[in-house]
């Protein structure tokens, strides 16, 4: 080991043994550290090695964890690049390969042949290969730089450690800061674009409980689907081809169908997105009381405009499906998180942290005034932060306001290479996929409702001292009775008079585009007052620049003020969209008092939401007629079929589709979904209420198997079971 892998070794280990204390269910760990945890882990039931978890010599279970899209977890179940995931995280290529005459997303779908299975156009997944800590590196490329010129010193430096980290190689690499730029990993991985569509449940099976049971235990919802990955003849990486075949993995998983039961170990594995669990009071503050309630009022204007168009008709539906469930899932995360917040008191709590941390640090002359500088800082930031979740979660959440101005750059760079005959083809083809995507979720009624809505909102929310002049503009040349009757007034305008709003009259607009034409276009006067960064140099100076450049140093500094702090405690950075285990037990949990839930749901209670004909809680004759019948297979427990259940792991968004496994590294769940109590976690862990919701790999093996009649998806697996086949039907037990 030369001097610089050394140092770099100790770094990592001194980082690890940081940070405040933490319980053993708390925690996304590093894998390439998990060794550090082991001790704990074998208490609590691991049976495995941390070098089965995690090796750059040999094949571990990380080899069969993918980032599915780079927004889920995936995790691969066969020799054949079988991979199980999330219905919600395959809603969009379920939705997309959805008709009304051929309605999979309504009507289910196994494919019974590799020939059946349906390829996804733009998704794909990576494999993690290794990661290293490449601190040294960069802390050495900015050693003595000015503040200023720190950011492109440090892009430099990745750029040229991520070349050399894949030099001849397919591969890709990434470099990531951790503990708020303090340390720098560097992620190389392996990406395969050819994933095709292998089964899903009927979407009343795998969204079942809709938006009423989202985020809340008991649940009753098969969230699967299943894909698979496809290579060249060398298993090699390709784009799509008739020629390709499955993927041979070097990694997949084993399935068990053994059962849990309170306190047994559990393990996920995945790819959870951000937490900010290092957020001060002050942060905390500007979320509950300002950030998360616009941000919630803002897209329930939006679910409502699409949920009344979507109950018109099966075409609308599914057009807009796929939209709407992810504005929904984030807008009840921010209505559970503001709650959460509140009744846990985390403001209060960190407060009084950041006080014990004046008073440790008050012979430092710069860690003593971090406080009063975040302080400072948010005082600035605070009366604008309605308007900037406005900017975002508003007007440039319309959708033709985004495709005006990017119509303009194409336009002008076409204008610019007139002669570029092979340029000219590629933005051509550039401006018809433009229209294409935005085709695909375009709703006349409801978008002009939205549009006048917002615009109605803003002009009531954002300080009026704040409000841009062409707000003031529109209620001068549509004046009416109200400021509502004339945005809606100005929304009626354009979509009568653009040529940018209507898919249609767009497409017509593109056969012969001109520059002169979009600018004279109504909707792009308009949409040009929203260009992001003249917006923001426009109406807030560089209030949010200082703010967004302030906070960092900040919580640099605090950060490394901590590990300093708390030298000698385990400890894990934020999540950032890298690869992570968090290990615990299945456990029960008291929501309040007199109350206890217990750890697993089962079809039963499903069948005691069944509502017939209801949006959100309507079943499949298929499982009806199963549940008559009683007909659970192999997968019955006590007479009935399990279906959820719930353990201690710390996850977060990202995580979705991720495997839960035993002590065995065997697969007994996929994680969905957190529960209501414990809406802080993303930036305060709480100990009592954390739990995450899995789905029952029985449940997803009994939809396959019994509803779906997939057996050839079900030979693939290695299932491991107590049960063993005996002559004439009989079952014993080991």
């Amino acid at each position: 080991m030369n001097r610089l892998k050394y140092t770099s070794v100790l770094l990592m280990a001194i980082l690890l043994f940081l940070v405040p204390p933490l319980r053993a269910d708390e925690g996304m760990w590093l894998p390439m550290l998990i060794g550090k945890n082991y001790d704990q882990m074998k208490k609590q039931g691991f049976k495995l090695t941390p070098e089965d978890l995690y090796s750059v010599n040999k094949a571990s279970i990380k080899d069969a964890i993918v980032s599915f899209g780079g927004f889920c977890t995936g995790e691969i179940v066969s020799k054949n690049g079988l991979i199980f995931t999330n219905h919600h995280c395959g809603y969009d290529a379920i939705a997309s390969n959805s008709t009304s005459s051929n309605n999979i997303l309504d009507d289910g779908f196994y494919a019974k042949s590799f020939q059946e299975e349906k390829p996804i156009n733009g998704l794909f997944v990576r494999f993690l290969i290794r990661m290293e800590d490449v601190s040294p590196q960069i802390m050495a490329a900015i050693a003595g730089v000015d503040e200023k010129d720190k950011a492109a010193k440090i892009a430099e430096a990745i750029k040229k450690i991520t070349g050399e980290a894949i030099a001849g190689t397919t591969y890709e690499a990434d470099v990531r800061d951790v503990y708020k730029a303090n340390q720098y990993l560097l992620f190389v991985y392996e990406r395969f674009n050819d994933i095709r569509l292998v089964g899903t449940p009927q979407q009343s099976i795998g969204k079942f409980g809709g938006d009423t049971d989202n985020w809340e235990w008991p649940r009753h919802t098969g969230d699967f689907s299943i894909f698979r990955v496809y290579a060249d003849q060398d298993n090699k990486s390709a784009t799509f081809s008739l020629n390709n075949k499955p993927y041979t993995p070097k990694k997949s998983l084993p399935i068990s169908i053994k059962g849990i039961k309170n306190g047994d170990f559990s393990m996920v594995y995945g790819f959870p997105g951000r937490t900010d669990r290092y957020l001060t009071s002050y942060g905390v503050k500007s979320a509950t009381e300002k950030t998360n309630p616009t941000t919630v009022k803002l897209r329930d204007i939006r679910l409502k405009a699409w949920k009344e168009e979507m109950d018109k008709s099966v075409d609308t539906r599914l057009k807009l499906s796929s939209i709407y469930a992810n504005i929904a899932n984030y807008w009840k995360y921010f209505i559970g998180q503001t709650e959460q917040l509140k009744r846990l008191k985390i403001a209060e709590t960190k407060g009084q942290q950041e006080e014990e941390f004046t008073k440790w640090s008050a012979s430092s002359a710069v860690n003593s005034q971090l406080m009063s500088s975040y302080k400072k800082a948010y005082e600035t930031y605070d009366p604008y932060a309605v308007h900037i979740t406005y900017l975002n979660e508003g007007l440039l959440a319309t959708a033709f306001v985004r495709n005006s101005n990017q119509l303009a750059s194409m336009l002008k760079a076409m204008n610019s290479r007139k002669e570029d005959a092979a340029f000219q083809a590629q933005m051509k083809k550039n401006l018809s996929l433009l229209v294409d995507n935005y085709q695909k979720t375009y709703s006349d009624i409801a978008d002009k409702k939205i549009f006048g809505q917002i615009l109605t909102s803003f002009y009531q929310d954002v300080p009026k001292s704040q409000h841009p002049k062409f707000i003031s503009q529109i209620l001068i040349d549509f004046e009416k009775a109200s400021p509502s009757e004339s945005f809606n007034s100005f929304a009626s305008y354009l979509w009568e008079n653009s040529n940018l709003i209507n898919p249609d009259k767009m497409s017509q607009f593109l056969q012969n585009p001109s520059l002169e034409s979009l600018e004279a276009d109504p909707a792009y006067k308009y949409s040009k007052n929203i260009i992001p960064q003249e917006y923001i140099k426009n109406n807030f100076g560089t209030v949010l620049a200082d703010f967004q450049t302030e906070k960092t140093r900040l919580d640099n500094l605090y950060l490394k003020a901590l590990l300093e702090k708390n030298k000698g405690v385990l400890s894990y950075p934020d999540a950032n969209s890298t690869m992570r285990i968090s290990y615990g037990t299945v456990q029960n949990y008291s929501p309040k008092d007199g109350i206890i839930y217990d750890i697993k749901t089962t079809i039963d209670g499903m069948m005691a939401k069944y509502q017939a004909g209801d949006d959100e809680f309507d079943l499949p004759k298929s499982l009806l007629d199963a549940y008559e019948k009683r007909d659970f297979g192999q997968y019955s427990e006590n007479g009935t079929l399990p279906i959820g259940f719930i353990s201690n792991n710390d996850i977060t968004g990202g995580n979705s589709g991720s495997p839960v496994l035993n002590g065995n590294g065997e697969l007994i769940g996929i994680a969905f979904d957190g529960n209501w109590e414990a809406m802080s976690g993303d930036i305060a862990f709480d100990k009592q209420y954390k739990r995450t919701i899995s789905v029952d790999i029985r449940f997803v093996l009994w939809c396959i198997d019994v509803l779906g009649g997939a057996k050839n998806i079900i030979d693939e697996l290695d299932i491991k079971t107590n049960k063993l086949p005996v002559p004439k039907g009989k079952l014993i037990m080991n």
